[in-house]
């Protein structure tokens, strides 16, 4: 294994996620015997309130003003490395409770369906459309329309009866698990309800770092040291995974993620079989804040793009997994390994392959949590009514 992937235990002193595991370690062992493995971590996770888990970095833990343009919401998104952020209601009185604070979310995934429509338009065009290429972007971004287009009348999504789902201090790590994994949610605002205001944020990249810290201890190697095969994993079976071919155009690989509700996609050789690489929902971010980089492609397939944007990212001397070679896994290598991997290289997903490095399926984060607790019956009540909790505009 790799060296940079050392266990935690015995290290001194622990980290704020490793504490969080010897308190589920101390649970663990007074949970009553008759228990299966799974409801003692049901019931572990149950007992912990949210309020334990570690802080997000600042960085990650912005809002974007309601009067902010696309263009600067991009680049909010893109500075900070991070997938979301709320609107927040620069109209609101300073005493306004969190939902009168804030208007709804912003990310990338909303991002790219407003930029797929804007090229469908132009597509439309016969005289555009055959001068577009890769200078559509530029010709986009620099565009006046562009500069003027706002997140809250054009990208932002809210939730029902709230500007966002988000939990509250008092709520449970099992509440919290259940919905980054079996409801989707890439991340979780927490609420103050007192302040009103957003005091943390909780991704599922936070989640799987904290489980890399609790490697070692019993709970985590009861369930951590099992065979992905053993779990059930990966979930999709070779013919139904998804993928797209290094030569289509990458317009449709964004298409794709953004119509089947998922955040990434391998990209293949000529054959399918084999992955030579990975796109990702955020790398959208490219096409609007690097748009000259493509000004010498007639079209942007999957692979000029990614050439570009590797070249872009190497100029800048800025780190990427881009920059990286593919990670891969077999079915047979343990949950903890797969955990250790996706935590080192700061990765959403890890491609499944065989002996022959031909393609099997992909384990992603949300994966991984949903093998970790289920829903007891009636858990959530009515609330969802058996929908996904997501807004409209931000099903990835």
């Amino acid at each position: 294994m790799d060296g940079g992937m050392e266990s935690p235990v015995g290290r001194s002193p622990r980290t704020p996620e490793a504490e969080i595991g010897h308190r589920l370690e101390d649970l663990w062992d007074v949970q009553q015997p008759q228990l299966s493995p799974s409801q003692k971590l049901n019931s572990c996770f149950e007992d912990l309130p949210v309020s334990s888990f570690p802080a997000a970095p600042p960085s990650q833990v912005i809002d974007i003003p309601s009067d902010a343009s696309l263009a600067d919401a991009v680049e909010t998104l893109s500075k900070h490395k991070i997938l979301s952020a709320p609107v927040r209601n620069v109209n609101a009185p300073e005493d306004a409770s969190w939902i009168d604070k804030y208007i709804g979310i912003v990310e990338f995934p909303g991002i790219a369906v407003w930029l797929l429509h804007q090229f469908e338009i132009a597509n439309s065009n016969p005289e555009a459309a055959a001068s577009m290429g890769g200078c559509f972007f530029e010709t986009l971004t620099s565009s006046e329309f562009y500069k003027n287009t706002k997140v809250v009348e054009d990208i932002a999504g809210s939730f029902r009866w709230a500007p966002f789902l988000a939990l509250q201090n008092s709520d449970s790590f099992l509440t919290m698990l259940l919905l980054l994994s079996k409801y989707r949610m890439k991340s979780l605002p927490v609420v103050d309800l007192g302040e009103g205001k957003i005091e943390n944020v909780i991704t599922q990249s936070a989640v799987v770092h904290m489980l890399a810290e609790c490697v070692g201890l019993h709970w985590f190697e009861n369930w951590g040291s099992k065979k992905l095969y053993e779990l059930g994993l990966p979930i999709m079976k070779p013919n139904r995974l998804l993928k797209v071919n290094e030569e289509e155009p990458v317009l449709k690989a964004f298409k794709l993620m953004r119509k089947k509700g998922i955040g990434g996609l391998p990209v293949v050789n000529e054959s399918g079989e084999r992955a030579i690489g990975n796109i990702s929902i955020r790398d959208v971010q490219y096409l609007l804040t690097a748009p000259e980089i493509y000004k010498d492609y007639r079209s942007i397939t999957v692979k000029n793009f990614l050439t570009a944007v590797r070249s872009y990212l190497e100029e800048h001397h800025e780190a990427s997994p881009m920059l990286r070679d593919l990670v891969t896994c077999k079915r047979d290598d343990t949950l903890e390994d797969i955990i250790l991997r996706l935590d080192h290289e700061k990765i959403h997903r890890i491609y499944v392959v065989d002996e022959e490095e031909n393609l099997q399926g992909v384990i992603t984060l949300r994966d991984i949590i949903s093998k970790l607790v289920h829903e007891p019956h009636g858990y959530f009540g009515d609330f969802f009514y058996g929908v996904v909790p997501l807004p409209e505009s931000s099903r990835v």
